[in-house]
């Protein structure tokens, strides 16, 4: 009888001890999901910290590229501006010599019709030479074809001195630069 009381003492301390080891085996896994669920927690934190550092970068990258473009506008302004002051003063640059020669004319009392006639003739000609060292052509003579893109009719004449839409008088030249008018040749077309 003691070796059955034994055994079952034996059984139920075995019973107990796996009712334990289950005990223990549940909690242990209860506890794994946990831990299962709190690593995906972190790890979505840590996404969401990635992502965030992300933007803040892209955000960065963005604000720089920003004031890039600001400073390229401005500096290309300035650049721009730059170009048509020196434009300008290369124009008149050419041009003084010009003004000069005309005061030295108006300040000369002494010199007779004639030379003062061949020193107007000497600046018209230098003129000409500036406007044509800077690409000025000048158009619009009698006997050309009218063009309406270039040529500014202000009288019609009816003349068989002058074929169908040819310019008959010049009021005033025209003047480009290339391909663009700088100023419309005013004429007279015969019809």
């Amino acid at each position: 009888m003691k070796e059955e009381k034994i055994n079952e003492e034996t059984t139920e301390t075995e019973k107990e001890a796996i009712k334990e080891e289950a005990e223990t085996t549940a909690k242990a896994d209860e506890k794994k999901p946990e831990k299962k669920q709190k690593s995906k927690k972190d790890s979505l934190i840590e996404k969401a910290e990635q992502l965030s550092k992300q933007i803040e970068e892209q955000k960065d990258l963005y604000l720089r590229l920003r004031a890039e473009y600001d400073n390229f506008r401005k500096r290309s302004q300035k650049e721009k501006e730059d170009v048509h002051t020196t434009a300008r003063a290369d124009v008149i640059k050419n041009l003084l010599p010009v003004l000069d020669n005309f005061e030295r004319a108006a300040g000369n009392t002494d010199a007779s019709f004639e030379d003062y006639r061949k020193g107007m003739e000497m600046i018209y000609t230098q003129f000409l030479d500036i406007l044509e060292k800077t690409g000025v052509e000048s158009f619009g003579e009698a006997g050309d074809k009218f063009d309406p893109n270039m040529h500014n009719a202000v009288m019609h004449i009816e003349s068989e001195d002058f074929g169908e839409n040819e310019i008959a008088q010049v009021f005033q030249k025209g003047y480009k630069i290339g391909n663009t008018v700088v100023r419309f040749a005013t004429v007279q077309v015969a019809n």
